[in-house]
């Protein structure tokens, strides 16, 4: 019978996943791990494998994060408070990234334009994050257009890849360091432009506070 493991498997992740983010996967050693876990290389590869398969599983885990984050923000049964779920979720983000004073970046992003080429793991989950991402959004901005906050006659589908773009490209110039003013402007300005029925004016949304999660 196998002994049972006498420490926090979760733990053991987030140290590795702060490890990988810090010096990305090519510059990531297992001895460095086992000194930032406090386990011995023999058991990190007993419980998670070799360096390849930690990283699978820290790389699936943040995807899920990231997709469990944007369900949390944007889930809701009333069309009338879509566009302000949308808007509060586009604000996160741009508070998230103005809050990494350390400038790492977004762990889904890293790992994919390191890895994505010659990972086909890597590159899958990327892809199907993405995916996720922009069903949820579309999803809101449909119900946004049925309360009358966005215009119907624009597409949806459309609609959602550009907020993804934006979103994602917040990360990438916050990492690079812009001002917190810049990075929030990007976000206020990417829902002004959003198009609108003729004379409807949609109501005032407040910025979102940082939260630790993705």
């Amino acid at each position: 019978m196998p002994r049972p493991r006498k420490f926090d498997e979760q733990r053991v992740l987030e140290l590795a996943r702060e490890q990988f983010w810090a010096t990305g996967y090519a510059g990531t050693r297992m001895d460095e791990i086992a000194e930032a876990t406090g386990l011995g290389k023999g058991s990190l590869y007993g419980a998670f494998g070799d360096k390849s398969a930690l990283f699978h599983r820290v790389f699936d885990d943040w995807c899920t994060a990231i997709v469990g984050v944007a369900e949390q923000n944007l889930a809701g049964d009333s069309d009338s408070e879509a566009f302000a779920r949308l808007s509060a979720y586009v604000h996160l983000i741009a508070a998230n990234t103005v809050a990494d004073t350390g400038n790492r970046g977004c762990l889904l992003a890293k790992g994919a334009a390191e890895l994505a080429q010659q990972d086909p793991m890597v590159a899958t989950r990327s892809a199907e994050t993405m995916t996720a991402l922009l069903a949820l959004l579309r999803t809101e901005i449909v119900a946004a257009q049925r309360n009358g906050d966005i215009d119907d006659g624009a597409d949806p589908a459309q609609l959602a890849a550009l907020l993804l773009a934006v979103l994602r490209g917040i990360e990438a110039v916050g990492k690079a360091g812009l001002a917190r003013e810049t990075v929030q402007g990007i976000a206020d300005t990417a829902l002004e432009v959003l198009p609108r029925p003729d004379g409807r004016i949609r109501p005032t949304i407040e910025r979102s506070h940082p939260t630790n999660e993705v």
